[in-house]
C-alpha cells in the first residue's frame, strides 16, 4: 500500500473514532428529546440524504452496486444493528448498549476466517484477548447490565454490524465501487424497514428544539454520514481484523468525553479497561504500523 493511501486511512480511523466517541454524549443528550428508535430513524434517514447530496456534488456516479449485496449489508448493518441496539435503551441504560454493542471486533474475526479467508494472526489473538478484557473492565458486568432481553439485543447488534463490516469489505473487494457510493445505498436500504419498526413501537413526541436540532444535526451529518463513510474508507485498505479491533478506542473514547463533558467519572475499573483495550490496540497495530 502506497504510504500516502496508508496515512489517509489511518486518518479517516482516527477522525471515526473521535465522531462516534463523542457520538455516546450526543445520544445520551438526544434521549432526553426522543425515543431511540425515532432518534435511529430519523438520523438515518436524513444521513442517507446527506450522502447522496454528497455525491451528487462530488459528482460520484449515483448507480447502486450490486444490489442484493448491498441490500444484506444494509440489512445487517443499519436495520438489524441500529434497531437492535436502539430497541435495547428502551429495557437498557444507553451507555451499557453502547457498550455491549462493541462485541463486534471479536464477531468480526470470527467471520473473517471463513468468509474473507483472513486468518488471524498470533498477535491479533493477544491484542484481542486483552482489548476483550478491557472491555469487560469498562461494562463493569458485575453492577448489573439492564434486563437480559436488553442485553441479548445489544450484543446481537454488535454481531450484525460484525455480520454488515464483513460483507462490506468482500464487496468492496470483489467490485470497484466507490466507498461513498456503497455507504449511501445500504444506508438508504437499510433505513427504510428501521423507519418501518420505528413507526411500529410505541414512543414519546420528538420534543423539538434548538438544542435536540444541534444534536440532530451531528448525528446525521457526522456520526452516520461522514463517519459511516470514513469507516468504508478504512476497511478498503485495512483487514477487517484490525479494523475492527481499532474500533475499540470509539467506547474508550466516549468514556472519557462522558468525563469530561457530562462528569461522569471513570471507576478504578474502567481506567484498567482503558489501559488494557490501549495495550491490545497497540499489540494488533504496532507490528503493522512499525512496517509502514
Amino acid at each position: 500500500m502506497p504510504n500516502q493511501a496508508h496515512r489517509g486511512a489511518l486518518t479517516a480511523l482516527l477522525v471515526t473514532v473521535l465522531v462516534w466517541g463523542y457520538s455516546w454524549v450526543v445520544m445520551k443528550q438526544a434521549l432526553d428529546y426522543a425515543g431511540p428508535l425515532q432518534f435511529a430513524a430519523l438520523r438515518y434517514a436524513l444521513g442517507a440524504a446527506s450522502l447522496f447530496l454528497a455525491m451528487a456534488v462530488l459528482r460520484v456516479p449515483l448507480a447502486p452496486p450490486p444490489l442484493a449485496a448491498t441490500a444484506l449489508i444494509g440489512l445487517f448493518q443499519t436495520t438489524l444493528f441500529q434497531g437492535l441496539a436502539h430497541t435495547a435503551m428502551l429495557t437498557g441504560g444507553a451507555g451499557q448498549v453502547a457498550l455491549l454493542s462493541y462485541t463486534m471486533p471479536f464477531w468480526a474475526i470470527l467471520l473473517a476466517w471463513p468468509l474473507l479467508h483472513e486468518r488471524p494472526q498470533a498477535r491479533h489473538g493477544w491484542g484481542a484477548g486483552l482489548a476483550a478484557l478491557g472491555l469487560i473492565c469498562i461494562i463493569e458486568p458485575w453492577h448489573g447490565l439492564g434486563t437480559w432481553l436488553a442485553t441479548v439485543m445489544a450484543i446481537a447488534g454488535g454481531a450484525a454490524w460484525a455480520a454488515g463490516t464483513v460483507l462490506s469489505k468482500r464487496l468492496l473487494q470483489g467490485h470497484a465501487c466507490s466507498p461513498l457510493n456503497l455507504t449511501a445505498w445500504q444506508m438508504l436500504l437499510g433505513v427504510v424497514p428501521l423507519t418501518l419498526l420505528a413507526l411500529c413501537v410505541p414512543s414519546r413526541s420528538i420534543e423539538w428544539s434548538p438544542t435536540f436540532i444541534a444534536l440532530l444535526a451531528y448525528a446525521v451529518l457526522l456520526a452516520s454520514g461522514l463517519a459511516w463513510w470514513l469507516w468504508t474508507l478504512v476497511l478498503r485498505h485495512f483487514s477487517t481484523t484490525v479494523a475492527s479491533i481499532s474500533s475499540l478506542a470509539v467506547p474508550v473514547t466516549g468514556v472519557l468525553l462522558a468525563w469530561l463533558i457530562l462528569g461522569e467519572a471513570p471507576s478504578a475499573a474502567k481506567w484498567l479497561g482503558i489501559a488494557l483495550v490501549l495495550a491490545g490496540l497497540c499489540v494488533v497495530n504496532g507490528v503493522h504500523l512499525r512496517r509502514r
